[in-house]
């Protein structure tokens, strides 16, 4: 049978049966022989029906073509097989074609333009049935493409639905599960829509940055371009007290992206920065190749414009990273959004920033300047009626600085975030702030290179001041701060900086600026204070008390740093001078405070009772004692540098005049005590001694009012009670003083005593006056032993005793021995010793007599006044001189308490 003669049930189901076997060259000829049979219609449902899912959309999209224009092209096939309808009868062929299930073209979803736009039907259903089917994904559009110019809503649905979902899983993300099929990804809601395609966005943005960029150019804008998912009144973009208006247009799927582009931003802040570093914003999308034609109406662009920009400035106060590179990454984002809106015509790129530090705000920017916007970076950051996201020139102008600022302070070494400047900014906490300024400070020198690099030093000053100013020198001091350290006045910024420029030994960096500049930034006393804090600073971190080394080296070169400003009258620095000379004149001892630990010089200067230091190293030391006069100038430079001089003092003061001499006194008379003790414990009573006759002993000024003295007399009292042991050091010369060693020391024992006698407080002369007593006694019976023996030596000598001596006269009644001694000599003609209250009574009589013979004693004298001629008293023996000292010290202390009358001795001399 011819196949021109088929009857057109036969010609259908060979249509159906070419279709089923893909025969597309066959079935073009049999629609060319039967255009009355197969129209249309009937050969696309027959398509549709029958031909397999798996067969390559390009070899049937040119019968597509041809079925759509109407004519088709000379078949390839010269003759038809009819052979698989040929043997069917007529009737059951009939049967069969009524039998025949076609699939119907019409779909409530369909893209169509018009009620017989069978061609978009049979697109739209063969497309689902791929991927239903197969899953063939990439082959849909092979199918689509060729037939975009058929109709726009064919064209917006491929371009819209199709080439995203395609994209997302069978290109982007192949290896991805695909959780939706084409036709159930069409009908999804569109944050839900949005949510899918950008699903797996990000997750390689460390390995290829660009990805995300991409898949918001080619998932996200063609999803967008369907405006069937765009509504009108857009609550967003006004105040909460605003009616909406029925022209602003709205898009669930786009808030949704920006919502997920935020929440990128708190996640991985890579991801955001990613985003905005390579995508270009609403207008960079990517429709494929011959697709150029389907944009947006301007005020639906303008709409992604805007909240995109709002959407990167409010992602900005979210991310809490403070790494370099992040604030940097933010700093190019603002900068491509201002680009963007074409707003970015003066901006400069990061690293032109650094070094130039871009100068003030507008007006308008200075207005948002206040505590409320400080809830405004957190909360409705992407309502538009928030000022500080709204990306105006104003806010992103604020935004850009807020964001230099936060990588001037992490690049200082003081981590600081976006949202973090923005708080000091609006807040303006003058305590957080300071501690922000003492932050940089210390950043800046733990950060300091080795060497000396004073461009490193000139650099942070600058960017410690821009951070307060907002603006660089000459022309921070005509604009208003407005930085984020700038409710810290500039005085104590620079003396931070000033401190930093003498802690970092950059003297002469610091005198240029501070001492020598023609515009000076701090005014003379804070630089002098600053100077002083500064060199106690070294002086405390000190290791060495040598002032040629280390820290008080470096104390000293700070204070001559400024000759200027630190003159040698400052009472400053005449403090730290007298500090530094004793200091450095510890450094020729041995001293140990604490067990394992050195000495350090800041011990001195916040140790409550400095002179106690100087017990120390006497106690560590042998024969330090006889270094007296160095260590009565060490402790006068303590005076001097206003350390406390006894126990009690919390902390250094400024002396006065009176109170200096005050000082001096005290610390004199400890220091000379505590020698004294030193050299008795050394058993050196002969230094001792000649420290206590010629120092202690010393008449005490008269102009300065005179402290207890609690240390002089208890000095003399131990030197006093001192006994002589084989380990005492003997006398180096004897003068006119006896020769018998005993005798010498209890007579200097009893000097003491009486210099003890002379400076104690009345409430201690008792104890006084025991020791003076009993010392007293050893001396009469050391006295009286040597006179026996003196006396048995001369008789065992005299020759009136010897054989045939008979008529040589007794000697002793004539002449008195040669050799006895002074005190021997008037001890023959003294009475018994006299008591106590004998003692009390004849102090009077003989007041005059010995305060003529101990000059150092005749200030005591209770009345009357000396002789004219001494040369005709008796002799007097110095024992006697002590006791009657001891006795006029009696009368005036404890007279009273033995009945003695103070005037007695007055009217008897008289």
């Amino acid at each position: 049978m011819s196949c021109t003669l088929l009857s057109p049930a036969k010609a259908l189901l060979l249509a159906v049966h070419l279709a089923a076997h893909a025969d597309i060259d066959a079935l073009r000829l049999l629609a060319t022989r039967h255009p009355a049979v197969l129209r249309k219609h009937l050969l696309l449902r027959i398509l549709l029906t029958a031909l397999p899912e798996t067969a390559d959309p390009a070899s049937y999209v040119g019968l597509l073509q041809e079925i759509e224009a109407g004519r088709f092209q000379d078949s390839t096939v010269d003759e038809l097989d009819c052979s698989p309808v040929s043997a069917i009868p007529e009737h059951e062929a009939a049967q069969r074609a009524k039998r025949l299930h076609l699939a119907q073209l019409p779909h409530a979803d369909a893209p169509v333009q018009g009620d017989d736009d069978d061609l978009a039907c049979f697109l739209f259903h063969r497309s689902l049935r791929m991927d239903s089917e197969t899953g063939m994904l990439s082959r849909i559009p092979d199918l689509l493409m060729p037939f975009l110019r058929h109709s726009p809503n064919l064209r917006a649905w491929v371009v819209s639905t199709v080439l995203p979902f395609v994209r997302r899983n069978a290109e982007y993300y192949a290896e991805a599960h695909v959780a939706y099929s084409l036709y159930d990804f069409q009908k999804l809601p569109g944050p839900h829509a949005v949510g899918y395609l950008l699903s797996r966005t990000g997750h390689g943005a460390p390995e290829n940055p660009t990805y995300v960029a991409r898949d918001l150019r080619g998932l996200l804008m063609p999803w967008l371009l369907d405006r069937s998912r765009w509504t009108l009144g857009d609550q967003g973009s006004r105040t909460p007290n605003d009616e909406p208006a029925v022209s602003d247009p709205n898009c669930s799927g786009w808030q949704q992206a920006m919502i997920w582009l935020t929440t990128q931003a708190v996640d991985s802040w890579q991801v955001f920065v990613s985003a905005v570093d390579h995508w270009d914003g609403p207008a960079d999308v990517d429709l494929g190749h011959g697709v150029d034609d389907l944009l947006l109406q301007i005020p639906h662009r303008q709409y992604l414009l805007q909240t995109y920009a709002r959407t990167v400035v409010a992602a900005l106060f979210l991310i809490p990273d403070a790494s370099q590179e992040c604030l940097a990454g933010l700093y190019r984002a603002v900068l491509k959004i201002r680009s963007i809106q074409g707003l970015g015509d003066e901006d400069v790129p990061l690293e032109d920033a650094l070094a130039l530090l871009p100068t003030g705000l507008n007006a308008e920017s200075v207005a948002l300047l206040d505590a409320k916007s400080a809830s405004h970076t957190r909360n409705d950051l992407l309502q538009g009626w928030n000022p500080l996201t709204s990306p105006t020139a104003s806010s992103t102008s604020l935004v850009l600085m807020l964001a230099l600022s936060a990588l001037i302070f992490t690049n200082t070494g003081v981590p600081c975030s976006v949202r973090g400047a923005a708080d000091l900014v609006f807040l303006r906490d003058v305590r957080e702030q300071k501690a922000q300024v003492a932050n940089l400070v210390r950043a800046v020198s733990s950060n300091a290179p080795h060497g000396e690099d004073e461009q490193y030093w000139i650099r942070a000053r600058l960017q410690i001041l821009w951070l307060r100013n907002w603006c660089k020198p000459p022309t921070h001091d005509a604009c208003t701060p407005t930085g984020p350290i700038a409710a810290v006045p500039r005085s104590f910024v620079e003396g931070e900086i000033l401190k930093l420029f003498l802690a970092k030994s950059c003297y002469n960096l610091a005198r240029s600026v501070y001492e020598d500049s023609a515009d000076l930034p701090l005014a003379t006393d804070m630089v002098q204070d600053a100077v002083y804090q500064a060199a106690l600073n070294a002086f405390d971190n000190a290791s060495n008390p040598n002032r040629s080394r280390g820290g008080l080296k470096r104390c000293d070169d700070i204070i001559r740093a400024f000759p200027k400003t630190m003159g040698p009258k400052l009472p400053g620095a005449i403090r730290l001078q007298a500090l530094l000379k004793a200091t450095h004149a510890l450094s020729d001892y041995r001293l140990v405070l604490k067990q394992g630990e050195p000495f350090s010089p800041v011990v001195l200067r916040v140790h409550s009772d400095p002179i106690a230091v100087i017990g120390k190293v006497l106690e560590q030391n042998d024969k330090a004692y006889t270094r007296l006069q160095e260590f009565l100038e060490m402790g006068f430079n303590m005076v001097r540098a206003g350390l406390p001089s006894q126990g009690g003092s919390d902390k250094p003061r400024e002396p006065t005049n009176e109170r200096l001499g005050t000082d001096m006194f005290v610390a004199e008379k400890r220091i000379i005590a505590m020698c004294v003790e030193a050299a008795l414990r050394e058993d050196d009573f002969e230094t001792a001694y000649s420290y206590v006759v010629s120092r202690l002993g010393a008449p005490d000024p008269g102009d300065i009012p005179v402290p207890y003295d609690g240390w002089s007399w208890q000095a003399a009292l131990r030197a006093g009670q001192y006994v002589r042991t084989e380990r005492s050091q003997q006398p180096t010369h004897l003068g006119t003083a006896s020769g018998n060693l005993e005798i010498r020391h209890l007579e200097q024992r009893i000097e003491c005593l009486a210099t003890a006698l002379r400076v104690a407080p009345t409430s201690e002369l008792q104890e006084v006056l025991k020791s003076f007593r009993r010392c007293e006694e050893q001396l009469d019976s050391a006295i009286k032993e040597e006179a026996a023996n003196e006396a048995a030596w001369d008789a065992a000598g005299n020759v009136a005793y010897l054989p045939g001596a008979f008529d040589i006269p007794r000697t002793e009644s004539l002449h008195p021995p040669r050799n006895i001694t002074a005190a021997a000599a008037a001890r023959q003609a003294e009475e018994a010793p006299m008591s106590l209250f004998d003692l009390s009574r004849a102090t009077a009589r003989v007041a005059q007599r010995s305060f003529t013979g101990l000059p150092s004693l005749q200030g005591m004298t209770v009345g009357g006044k000396p002789e004219a001629d001494n040369s005709s008293q008796p002799r007097v023996r110095k024992r006697d001189q002590l006791r009657d000292a001891a006795a006029g010290t009696l009368v005036s202390g404890v007279g009273w308490l033995i009945g003695a009358n103070v005037h007695q001795g007055t009217k008897e001399g008289g």
